[in-house]
C-alpha cells in the first residue's frame, strides 16, 4: 500500500493549472483571477458629497444653533454626475446631492436634516467642522493600487470592485469542468421504484455538489451499469467536455469491479491501495490527457476521497495552492480508536466553546453510513501511528463545507 501523501503527490504531479482566458465580468464569477488588477484612477476620482444637503464654508456656520440658525443664500443645485465646474464663495451655499462633486471653495457638507430645506435661502441650525460629510478623492482606492490580486476568487464584492475601476473583462483561470459518473447495476435514480437488491444512487449527486464547493463546475452523468464496453464508451464520450472526470464504484477487488477492469493499463491510469480509512481502494491517471479520479463506491469513502485527493487537484487546476480543507486543532471530547498503520478520517461534530475547539466523534463510522456524514461538520484526521487516543487529546480536524 502507498501512503495518503504519496498518492496525493502523484496526483498533483500530473495536473496543471488550466490556461487563462479573458471573460466578461459576470461570466468570470467564481473563477480565479490570473493576473493582478490595478486602479487606473483614484476612487472616488474627485471630492464628493456623502449626503443630500448643502455645500458650505464651515466658518460661515460655526455659530449656528437651533435657537439662532445661520441664514445663507442658495446659489444653485449640484447633482450627481454634474459635468460643470462649480464654485461658491464665503457667505453662500449650494444644494448638493449624494455623490455630486464638491464645489470649489466649499469645505463641508451640511445634511438637509440640519436645515429647514430652503431652496432660495436656507437656515442652518448646527455647525460642522471642515471635511464634514465629504468623501475625499482616493480615500477608498489610490491610483495604481492593486484592487484584486492574482489568485483571487471572484465573488460578488470582487466583481463590484473590478467594475468600479472600469474593467469590463478580466483574465481568469476558468472553473474546472468535472464530469461525475457513478457505476453499478444495482443503482436506480432517486424517484424510481426499487426492485430486489437495488438502491437509490446518491454518490453522483454528492460528488457533483462537492465539485461546486471546490470551485469547479460539476456535470452529473447518468448512472452506468456494470458493462465494461458501456463504461469505457461513456468515459471517452465525456472527454470532449471535461477538464477532469470523477467516478465512484468499481475499483476494489470484486469480480465485477468494472472501472478497474476497463481502465487498468489505459492511458496512465493506475490503481492502488492507500493506507487510509475509509477509502483504501483508489485509482488515478490521465485518460487521453484528462485527469480521471476513480473513487470507491461506498458513499463515505467516496466523499472523503474527494476531499483528500480531488479537492486539492481542482485547486491546483485553478492556479491556487493545492491545500486540503481548512483545519483547526481541537480537543477530543471522547476516546477514539484507530486501526494501526492507516490514516483514519473520523466523522465528528466540531464546536467552539470558551476560546477553544472541541470535537465529538460520531457514534457510527461505517463507510456505507451516510447519515453520520450528513450530520457531521468535521473530519478528525488521526495519524497512522494513533491506535487509541483518550478524551482531552489535541487532534487535527478538517472542517467540512457547511
Amino acid at each position: 500500500m502507498r501512503s495518503v501523501d504519496e498518492h496525493l503527490t502523484d496526483i498533483l504531479g500530473s495536473v496543471s493549472a488550466l490556461p487563462p482566458l479573458e471573460l466578461a465580468l459576470l461570466e468570470a464569477q467564481g473563477a480565479v483571477l490570473a493576473e493582478p488588477v490595478t486602479a487606473p484612477v483614484p476612487l472616488p476620482p474627485f471630492d464628493n458629497s456623502a449626503m443630500d444637503g448643502y455645500a458650505v464654508v464651515a466658518a460661515d456656520i460655526a455659530a449656528a444653533t437651533e435657537s439662532a440658525p445661520i441664514e445663507l443664500p442658495v446659489v444653485g443645485d449640484i447633482l450627481a454626475g454634474d459635468p460643470g465646474v462649480s464654485a461658491i464663495r464665503p457667505g453662500l451655499t449650494a444644494r448638493i446631492m449624494t455623490g455630486a462633486p464638491l464645489p470649489a471653495g466649499a469645505d463641508a457638507v451640511i445634511p438637509v436634516e440640519w436645515t429647514d430645506g430652503g431652496a432660495a435661502v436656507v437656515r442652518v441650525a448646527r455647525p460642522a467642522p471642515p471635511g464634514n460629510y465629504i468623501r475625499r478623492a482616493g480615500e477608498d482606492v489610490l491610483a495604481g493600487q492593486v484592487v484584486a490580486a492574482e489568485g483571487t476568487r471572484l465573488g460578488a464584492a470582487q466583481l463590484g470592485m473590478l467594475a468600479a475601476v472600469g474593467r469590463a473583462r478580466v483574465p481568469v483561470r476558468p472553473r474546472p469542468r468535472v464530469v461525475v459518473v457513478s457505476t453499478g447495476s444495482e443503482l436506480r435514480e432517486p424517484g424510481e421504484a426499487l426492485g430486489p437488491g437495488q438502491i437509490w444512487e446518491s454518490n453522483s449527486y454528492m460528488l457533483t455538489a462537492a465539485v461546486a464547493e471546490a470551485g469547479g463546475v460539476g456535470y452529473r452523468q447518468s448512472t452506468v451499469e456494470d458493462e465494461p464496453a458501456k463504461v469505457l464508451d461513456v468515459l471517452r464520450d465525456q472527454l470532449v467536455r471535461a477538464d477532469a472526470i470523477v467516478t465512484s464504484g468499481g475499483v476494489s477487488m470484486g469480480t465485477r469491479d468494472v472501472v478497474k477492469e476497463v481502465l487498468s493499463g489505459t492511458g496512465t491510469v493506475e490503481f492502488h491501495k492507500v493506507r487510509m480509512r475509509p477509502g483504501k481502494p483508489q485509482g488515478f491517471g490521465l485518460l487521453d490527457g484528462t485527469p480521471i479520479f476513480t473513487l470507491p463506491g461506498n458513499p463515505v469513502s467516496a466523499y472523503i476521497s474527494f476531499q483528500v485527493f480531488v479537492r486539492p487537484a481542482l485547486r491546483a487546476m485553478q492556479g491556487l495552492p493545492a491545500e486540503p480543507m481548512p483545519t483547526v486543532s481541537a480537543v477530543l471530547a471522547e476516546d477514539v480508536k484507530s486501526p494501526a498503520g492507516l490514516r483514519h478520517y473520523v466523522r465528528g461534530r466540531l464546536a467552539f466553546n470558551r476560546g477553544f475547539y472541541t470535537v465529538t466523534p460520531a457514534d457510527v463510522q461505517g463507510s456505507h453510513q451516510l447519515g453520520s456524514l450528513s450530520a457531521a461538520n468535521a473530519l478528525i484526521a488521526l495519524p497512522e501511528d494513533a491506535e487509541a487516543l483518550p478524551a482531552g487529546t489535541h487532534v487535527e480536524v478538517m472542517r467540512l463545507p457547511s
